[in-house]
């Protein structure tokens, strides 16, 4: 069984016991977070798709640690005018382990 969930304006696969990396979110580590905007749902071959979602579904999910995406350098250059630029940036990032899903 697996789900397509939206978190953060990003859609995920999400099946019991997996771990996904999601944008930050608000919350403690070891707390509980529950998404309720499942868009469609697979259950042995029964694929359910919502419009837009799926009523009655949620997936409850456990916070398990806040971290930093790998830097992601950014260059500009303009040739022959001496122009050079580089920029570096690091996404937060929030683990989750999805626990259950309700359908």
């Amino acid at each position: 069984m697996f789900v397509i969930v939206e978190i953060a304006g990003q859609q995920f696969k999400a099946e019991k016991g997996r771990k996904l990396y999601v944008h930050r979110l608000a919350g403690d580590v070891e707390s509980s977070v529950s998404f309720d905007k499942v868009l469609l749902v697979e259950n042995g071959g029964q694929v359910k798709v919502g419009a837009p979602v799926v009523k009655g579904a949620a997936v409850k999910c456990k916070i398990l640690k806040h971290l930093k995406d790998d830097k992601v350098l950014v260059f500009k250059k303009k040739r022959r005018t001496g122009y050079q630029k580089c920029n570096g940036h690091r996404q937060y990032l929030t683990q989750i382990l999805v626990e259950d899903i309700v359908a």
